[in-house]
């Protein structure tokens, strides 16, 4: 009895915060359908500008429940620009709760709207979201010869000329980096090797398509490109080995006591444009992320190990810029769910939301 008891309050750590963002999916996105209706006779950068504050507002009621909910503390090596720039944020892969990471600096520069991502062709089939994604400027890619470039190119163009802000997320490794996923790590040295590249212990070799893709669409809108590096502590075992980071699940059920994130910004003119040598400057970017994952995991000292080199600031939210997003979207789905019309059309909205929105992502990538 005590067990079950013991397990079930586990279990509702999880369950709650994520009966809540899926929950008020569908009031959002009949939220941002009126206005993407009403805005068909307005200029592209006016419908930008209140669909990345709509954006904005979804995804502070996420960092609500990831950051401000679960109380992990966020220490942040580096210093973030206070002002908003168009960027491309460039880093390494290991777990589902990745992509929130990115919303955490960006809610530090207000820019929290302006987040895209490009996402594995895969995640168009998310419910609702996958299409919503697509809608919000996000890029569906495929793996190896199967890469779209020219598809990409004009999603990036679309925003990009009609001057909408870009703060586009990439994880160029292209899948998770898991340390108990051997043959998934022994494969990516291969790539290494075979391509004569340096060997990374602790990130997989990084792809350069999608990443150059991005940088040779929109050249001329970046201002810089992020290159961030995220550890999550408690990922180390008793042995000193390499644990996998957490999922969300487990993100959500506080099991993750701090994020540590080293920033680097690189100004665009810094970065070459030419394939080879950018793929060169890609790789070399990696090979810094692996000494400071490997100073992480692996040194010596004490009081350096689990930290990243240098001044760690712990930076944290202020529940003034993610409650009132919880109290407005619970505000706009409690009515759908308290009256019988209200409720049909929550259910409608899902279903046929999801079927509609697949058939749209499918047929305009």
């Amino acid at each position: 009895m005590l067990l079950s008891f013991v397990v079930h309050t586990y279990s509702l750590r999880y369950w709650f915060p994520a009966t809540v963002m899926l929950g008020t999916a569908p009031a959002y996105l009949l939220s941002w359908g009126t206005w993407r209706l009403l805005s068909t006779v307005l200029p592209a950068r006016v419908y930008h500008k209140l669909d990345d504050r709509l954006y904005s507002m979804y995804q502070s009621m996420v960092l609500f429940f990831f950051e401000n909910y679960t109380g992990v503390e966020i220490v942040i090596y580096g210093d973030i620009p206070k002002n908003k720039e168009n960027v491309i944020y460039l880093s390494n892969h290991q777990c589902t709760a990745d992509w929130i990471i990115a919303d955490m600096l960006a809610i530090r520069q207000s820019a929290l709207g302006h987040v895209r991502y490009v996402l594995k062709d895969g995640l168009k089939w998310l419910p609702l979201y996958g299409w919503y994604f697509s809608q919000h400027g996000g890029a569906y890619v495929k793996r190896s010869a199967k890469f779209n470039e020219m598809a990409m190119k004009k999603k990036l163009l679309t925003q990009t000329q009609c001057g909408a802000p870009m703060y586009l997320v990439i994880f160029p490794e292209g899948t998770r980096y898991n340390p108990e996923l051997k043959n998934v790590i022994a494969d990516s040295q291969a790539f290494a090797t075979k391509e004569g590249l340096a060997v990374l212990k602790h990130t997989l070799t990084p792809r350069m398509k999608a990443s150059h893709t991005a940088f040779e669409a929109m050249q001329d809108h970046l201002d810089a490109v992020y290159d961030v590096t995220v550890a999550y502590e408690g990922t180390l075992d008793a042995s000193g080995q390499r644990k996998p980071a957490p999922s969300m699940p487990e993100f959500l059920c506080k099991e993750c006591p701090r994020v540590h994130i080293h920033f680097d910004r690189v100004d665009i003119k810094e970065i070459p444009p030419e394939p080879l040598f950018f793929r060169r400057w890609l790789h070399e970017r990696f090979e810094i992320k692996d000494r400071l994952l490997t100073d992480f995991y692996e040194s010596e000292d004490g009081d350096k190990i689990c930290r990243f080199p240098g001044e760690g600031k712990h930076l944290p939210l202020n529940l003034s810029k993610t409650l009132p997003s919880v109290i407005i979207l619970g505000g706009l789905t409690l009515p759908l769910l308290l009256t019988e019309n209200g409720r049909k059309l929550y259910v409608r909205t899902w279903v046929y939301g999801t079927l509609l929105g697949w058939l749209w992502v499918n047929a305009f990538p």
